[in-house]
């Protein structure tokens, strides 16, 4: 064990901040001793939080057509390749009455940047989930929206949103997205959020191209600043029909260092095991869980559109039914020593 790494980690602990130098160390020092110190001590204060509980979402993938051309996404407007879909309302729906039978209490609707889906249509879709659905949360995860827009999501029942800042470096920003996107605007749209009320969630991907250990640690400072309920990382998968075809793959070892950083810093987010991690590493969701995340998210959506909703390669569970998607999750948390929590999985200030 490094003395060093150690009373890093425990000074992390203690204050809860990290200055760059130490966020460097902890991220870049070998050692499996000093690895799984760190992932300890996140999951200690994980199971102080939320005592050994992982909150599932049903993630209901409802459209894949998007405006935005951002380079590293497989669903971006000039991937040509792109099969593209949309979900019925009916659809949508049927998906979360099975959701809930299923024990769901989150729906997660996530889609590309679609103008087929006016404000008037995803207030109209969440206020009958809802009405159908009272006991459930509705996070939308769908992009970039007016202050006003956001607010009538709001007003029609939606509980969280999740928008991930990418990089909060303008310089990274702009090596990631054409001209016409705003890192800026991105993070304006995370404050104006939370001012509205919602449960909100940023985030990033690791080792996306371009990206260094400071850009990384200026996310950080924006995450302190911000104070997001949820923060969703995972590592960068590259898609074939995107500028970053060639690009190598995010580090799961530093994905999962991270995970336990974000959980010191911020005792009480939900911070998912995602999928990408999942696709990454066999077992990168457990690891995940064993790093201080305490969020996976199950595929809801009909297998029959699975497939093309790819931002990435080689996603996995794109065959699979939400039921044995569902029991698979499950039985993969218990393996583990943790359980699976049945209930809405709201953020510990948000809880009644």
């Amino acid at each position: 064990m490094d003395n060093e790494f150690k009373n890093i980690v425990d000074s992390l602990k203690a204050t809860k901040s990290i200055t760059r130098d130490q966020f460097a160390y902890l991220l870049e020092k070998d050692g499996e001793d000093n690895r799984e110190y760190l992932f300890e001590a996140a999951r200690e204060v994980a199971e102080q939080v939320f005592h050994k509980e992982v909150y599932l979402r049903g993630l209901i993938e409802f459209t894949n057509y998007c405006r935005n051309n951002c380079y590293y996404c497989g669903i971006r407007c000039g991937n040509a390749n792109a099969d593209r879909y949309r979900l019925t309302e009916v659809e949508i729906l049927s998906c979360c009455d099975r959701g809930e039978k299923l024990g769901f209490k989150t729906f997660v609707l996530q889609g590309g940047e679609d103008p087929f889906y006016t404000d008037e249509k995803i207030c109209s879709l969440v206020r009958k989930i809802k009405a159908a659905h009272p006991s459930c949360a509705v996070t939308l995860s769908i992009g970039e929206k007016s202050y006003d827009s956001y607010r009538k999501y709001f007003e029609a029942g939606a509980d969280r949103y999740l928008l991930r800042h990418e990089t909060a470096n303008e310089e990274h920003y702009s090596k990631l997205h054409p001209e016409s996107m705003s890192g800026a605007l991105r993070k304006q749209c995370l404050r104006n959020l939370k001012e509205i009320g919602f449960q909100v969630g940023c985030g990033i991907m690791v080792g996306t191209p371009f990206q260094t250990t400071d850009n990384i640690y200026e996310d950080i400072l924006f995450m302190q600043e911000l104070q997001p309920h949820m923060i969703g990382i995972g590592p960068f998968i590259p898609h074939k029909d995107t500028p970053f075809r060639d690009e190598p793959e995010g580090s799961v070892e530093i994905t999962l260092r991270l995970l336990s950083i974000l959980r010191l810093l911020f005792p009480k987010v939900l911070l998912p095991a995602t999928t990408a991690l999942g696709t990454a590493d066999a077992i990168g969701r457990e690891k995940g869980i064993l790093a201080g995340a305490n969020v996976m998210m199950p595929n809801l959506s009909p297998v029959k559109v699975r497939d093309k909703y790819l931002l990435y390669d080689g996603k996995i569970c794109t065959g699979e039914e939400a039921a044995e998607c569902n029991q698979c999750m499950r039985r993969r948390v218990e393996h583990i020593g943790f359980h699976v929590a049945d209930t809405r999985g709201d953020h510990p200030d948000f809880v009644n």
